[in-house]
């Protein structure tokens, strides 16, 4: 199966933890817009969704499915996102698709975290995916080096040979050469450093549940 079988594999999966009559959050990238397409074909079923960020707002609209500001929300029974890379404890890292801030709001705000990824994504450390670190730009050079300390080499991610700007109108630092052996204390650390608006572990609130697509099917990790 191709990497965009096993995606859409998942996200048809992950239709099973929509609830009826309820609003759904709704993460970015590639696998969460598979998951939008699914879920494209409930739409009546559901209030509608929050998103975690302009570019799913948009892909949301265009199925027709409501989006609710998060301002409106208290609560969510489901939050349905990707990762860059996920443990075997629930811990990930995310922020390939510069939403990770939204990202975590979002999530924060659902009863359920659950994650929809590829095999390839199940890491035994997390790390070898460059870790995000959304900064205020005022502080990209000082919190590189903040990050730098770490042992990881903080590159600024640019777009067209300048930096990207996310939704909120910040900056992403990329964190290169972690291996992150104990995320929630990093990811309380990176928290930390003046300037950092988020970082891309979400390790104090991790996935509750993964659906991992393999070749022999869609797997099950609960945490």
């Amino acid at each position: 199966m191709t990497q965009d079988e096993l995606k859409q594999a998942v996200a048809r999966a992950a239709i099973d933890y929509v609830v009826d009559g309820e609003i759904i959050g709704v993460g970015t990238g590639s696998t969460a817009n598979f998951f939008i397409d699914e879920l494209a074909k409930i739409k009546d079923r559901i209030k509608g969704a929050v998103a975690s960020s302009e570019t799913t707002a948009e892909r949301l609209r265009g199925h027709g499915i409501k989006v609710f500001d998060l301002n409106d929300v208290e609560t969510m029974p489901v939050y349905i996102d990707g990762a860059d890379e996920i443990n075997g404890q629930g811990d990930m890292i995310k922020g390939g698709g510069a939403a990770l801030t939204r990202e975590k709001i979002v999530a924060s705000v659902a009863q359920k975290f659950v994650c929809i990824a590829d095999g390839s994504k199940l890491v035994d450390v997390l790390g070898k995916f460059p870790l995000p670190v959304e900064v205020i730009p005022m502080a990209a050079s000082v919190a590189a080096r903040k990050l730098s300390a770490l042992g990881c080499e903080a590159r600024l991610r640019l777009k067209d040979g300048k930096p990207l700007v996310t939704d909120n109108g910040c900056y992403i630092l990329d964190a290169v050469g972690l291996s992150i052996t104990e995320p929630a204390e990093i990811e309380a650390a990176i928290n930390n450093i003046v300037g950092v608006v988020t970082v891309g572990l979400f390790a104090r609130q991790g996935a509750d549940v993964c659906l991992l697509g393999t070749p022999d099917g869609v797997k099950k990790l609960e945490f």
